[in-house]
């Protein structure tokens, strides 16, 4: 691609129609997204920018009047998009030069994350690099030229008046610059030809994923080297999982020092539980303090799973006071959960969250010494001004020896601060909510209670896993046998996305699994036949992002890459090996491998990018076991599995008669019996899980 322009516009730095104002006492101006349901779109609704929301019409406006236009992504718990928007998006002097100029359109990145990924794609290609808030420039037909993230507000004026420059003398080079980005956005990355020779799955293979994420994991204080610092919690169950196979220490000691450092820091919320979404420094300690629906859901399995493994009470604990805190900040009472807490309150990012000394002193007149220690106030737990980001400093055994008390009085003073320091708390101003609800983050959210309940036998939270469930079902599901991605206030909308479909079937297993409901297998079926028909490339052997019944952006990807979230192929494809063996459905497990050697080439090389392929890898270089439990007590038999952390086991379960194929033939009277398949054989039946997973172990070695 031509850098001319890139370089042309970085020396230039270096040296809509009108807005439609409605007079009211509260506001001075009113523009297009006061009719939005998105939570950041309201946020900008009386900016005296003209913004408009991405739809068919706005991108027909820009092409009738040929306006260049401005894509501003992205979400409300953003604390650096709203610097921006106070600094620009709220300055009369700025809105002028953007309404006059251009079509400003503001986008939602967690509602329309098909338009988030075309612009942040154009913005990673022009600088190396993306982030919130993304500004991306583009032609009247939604081309991207140019693009980058945060601008102060005298930069980011100089940009507008050197892009309206450019418009009118170097028009030609704009095209070419919009063309050259647009072939490069088009293109599908990080695939292998689908004509290439099959590689075998082979465990020496996945030892070397293993060994190259493992080695990347900072020895001191866990998660990546340096700073910032994501969780990343799919990088831990890959090697978790692996772990399981192959008992190699090294790797489990890397786990454990990153869910033991990430759960005492300061980015786990240690007074009301739950996680920020990742740590500004390389010590887990100070946040961006915004709450993401998405991050909690996924640390709640992955700490529910370390626990079954290791049986460490402290991870235990964190599941449980994360889902709390979800119960009580998330947790819509319709049924369903919200998508964020917003970084800042009062104007200030952290502010509900921090702790000055002097607070600590009117609260504890009695054992101050203690809970100071315990949380390391100002001292490791000292972030700036006076202000505390608390971590856990120091264990109860070790508070104990140096205050030379008993340990049980020791966590009743700690157990007590802590709520009372939650009550205190409870009448600051709280931070903003974002009150929509993400189909694909609540099937998240749903895995995640499923995994609490299987770690803590608290029927309440396979109950809210069982009701969310239902909630989806009852409230996302189009006409015509799809999804929706987004629910607001009564209001399902947005043509539902890959991720939505690949994470809810995910969902449905996991609570078929649990429940052994048929409805949550046979509605996973509906949806992944409706995914194939509408998301699925023969061409490729993969799935676009979009349905073929969306038009309206100049690229349909594929998600291939895992991140914070898992991608939506890679989870599709976990998704399909599974439902495959569950409904005995050849065309699934094909898919399903096809996709992974599509990518395995570069799996091996960037094991830290493609973890949750990394899983499905796993399944198919290790035995992975389907155990079928038919009979009277087959509820109970498959209960006690469920204590066991086996990533190579599904269970398939039916107390009676069922028409699923998978238990044809397999009732005997009033016995219970224990079938397991490896594949597509099965062993003889048994009648105990020990005879069961001796049978197995034998089987496979």
């Amino acid at each position: 691609m031509s850098r001319w322009l890139f370089i042309f516009v970085f020396f230039l730095l270096s040296q809509c129609f009108s807005q439609s104002v409605m007079e009211n006492p509260e506001h001075k101006y009113t523009n297009s997204l006061i009719n939005e349901s998105s939570p950041y779109l309201l946020q900008h609704a009386h900016n005296p920018v003209d913004w408009h929301p991405w739809n068919e019409e706005t991108l027909e406006k820009a092409k009738a009047e040929n306006k260049m236009i401005i894509v501003s992504i992205g979400y409300s718990a953003c604390h650096w998009c709203h610097v921006m928007e106070h600094e620009s998006f709220e300055d009369e002097e700025v809105a002028k030069i953007m309404n006059e100029n251009f079509i400003c359109i503001k986008v939602d990145r967690e509602e329309r994350p098909d338009v988030d990924q075309v612009y942040m794609d154009a913005v990673q290609m022009i600088g190396g690099r993306g982030g919130w808030p993304l500004n991306c420039f583009a032609l009247p037909d939604g081309r991207p030229f140019w693009g980058a993230t945060y601008f102060p507000k005298d930069q980011w004026k100089k940009i507008l008046e050197n892009m309206v420059l450019l418009y009118e003398t170097q028009h030609s080079k704009l095209e070419q610059q919009a063309k050259d980005i647009t072939e490069g956005i088009s293109s599908n990355h990080f695939l292998n030809d689908k004509l290439v020779e099959p590689s075998p799955f082979q465990k020496e293979d996945a030892d070397g994923m293993a060994a190259v994420l493992a080695g990347k994991v900072d020895r001191k204080y866990g998660g990546s080297n340096g700073a910032p610092k994501f969780p990343m919690p799919n990088n831990y169950l890959f090697l978790l999982e692996h772990y399981f196979h192959s008992k190699d220490e090294n790797i489990l000691k890397k786990i454990e020092l990153t869910l033991d450092k990430m759960g005492a820091g300061g980015i786990y919320d240690q007074i009301g539980g739950g996680f920020a979404r990742y740590s500004v420094d390389e010590k887990w300690h100070v946040p961006h303090f915004e709450k993401m629906l998405y991050d909690n859901a996924q640390l709640v399995s992955l700490y529910a799973k370390a626990y079954m493994l290791t049986g460490k009470e402290e991870y235990r604990r964190i599941v449980e006071e994360s889902l709390t805190f979800v119960q009580n900040e998330l947790q819509c009472p319709e049924g369903g959960f919200y998508s964020a807490l917003d970084a800042d309150s009062e104007g200030e990012e952290g502010k509900f969250y921090v702790w000055q000394s002097h607070e600590i002193d009117v609260l504890f007149p009695k054992n101050k010494e203690i809970i100071v220690e315990y949380f390391g106030i100002d001292k490791e737990a000292y972030w700036e001004e006076g202000n505390n980001v608390l971590i856990k400093n120091s264990d109860i055994a070790d508070l104990a020896e140096k205050f030379g008390m008993d340990k049980k009085n020791v966590n009743a003073i700690i157990t007590d601060a802590k709520q009372t320091m939650m009550d205190h708390r409870a009448k600051r101003i709280r931070p903003g909510l974002d009150d929509k609800i993400l189909t694909s983050w609540n099937a998240l959210m749903i895995k995640a209670y499923v995994d609490a309940y299987y770690v803590s036998s608290n029927k309440n939270y396979l109950d809210i896993a069982i009701s969310s469930g239902d909630f989806l079902l009852k409230h996302t599901r189009t006409d015509d046998g799809g999804l929706y991605h987004t629910h607001k206030n009564g209001t399902s909308s947005i043509t539902g996305f890959l991720e939505d479909y690949a994470a809810l079937i995910e969902a449905l297993i996991s609570l078929y699994q649990a429940t052994f409901n048929e409805k949550w297998i046979l509605e996973a079926k509906s949806l992944a036949d409706y995914s194939i028909e509408h998301f699925y490339s023969e061409e490729s052997g993969m799935f676009y992002f979009t349905s073929d019944l969306s038009s309206d952006l100049i690229a349909r990807k594929m998600e291939v890459t895992d991140n914070v979230i898992p991608s939506s192929n890679s989870t599709m494809a976990n998704a399909l090996f599974d439902l495959g063996l569950l409904l005995e459905i050849k065309q699934y497990r094909e898919i399903a491998e096809s996709m992974i050697q599509n990518v395995v080439d570069n799996l091996k090389k960037y094991p830290q990018a493609f973890s949750n392929w990394g899983r499905l890898y796993l399944k198919y270089a290790y035995p992975y076991s389907t155990f079928v439990i038919t009979g009277p007590e087959a509820m109970e038999t498959a209960s006690a599995l469920h204590k066991i952390y086996h990533p190579d086991i599904m269970i398939a379960v039916a107390p009676d008669e069922s028409d699923l194929p998978i238990f044809k033939n397999r009732f005997k009277g009033k016995e219970t019996l224990i079938y397991v398949c490896i594949g597509t054989e099965c062993l003889l039946p048994v009648t105990s899980i020990d005879k069961a997973m001796s049978g197995f172990h034998s089987h496979n070695n």
